[in-house]
């Protein structure tokens, strides 16, 4: 199974800031979408991702004067990116590893979704559901 798969499923559609966006603004659309990260895009090209773990970290260093502040300041810079063509276990094996729970999607160095830990859950809980069902009708017809 690959991530175009997932993202067939779940769509292509991605929530993004600008990285001169204030800090308030991304966590209003944060909180509005109820998702757990933005992506940071300047024009189409990807800068940064936005993740709620990078609020709460520069919230406790820094205080609540950063909801003023750009997101550029806070944003994550090194970004962990796929390809519609890498399996779920890769990019599991990836998120683990990295400990972060959002990767975009790239193809050909455009962004064209976003994908997380939720997505494969959901993903790998739906596979097993139709294994089981499988595996019913076929002990039905044995």
């Amino acid at each position: 199974m690959t991530v175009r798969s997932i993202l067939n499923t779940k769509g292509h559609q991605i929530m993004s800031v600008g990285p001169d966006d204030k800090m308030s603004a991304a966590i209003k659309l944060l909180g509005e979408k109820k998702i757990g990260a933005v992506l940071v895009m300047n024009q189409s090209r990807l800068e940064g991702i936005l993740s709620e773990r990078d609020i709460v970290r520069v919230l406790g260093d820094r205080g609540a004067g950063v909801l003023e502040e750009p997101v550029s300041d806070v944003m994550t810079r090194k970004v962990v990116t796929c390809k519609e063509t890498d399996t779920v276990a890769e990019i599991m094996e990836r998120m683990t590893t990295g400990k972060f729970r959002h990767l975009p999607v790239l193809d050909n160095g455009k962004v064209v979704g976003l994908i997380s830990i939720g997505d494969i859950v959901k993903w790998r809980v739906h596979e097993f559901e139709a294994e089981q069902e499988a595996l019913r009708d076929y002990i039905k017809t044995a």
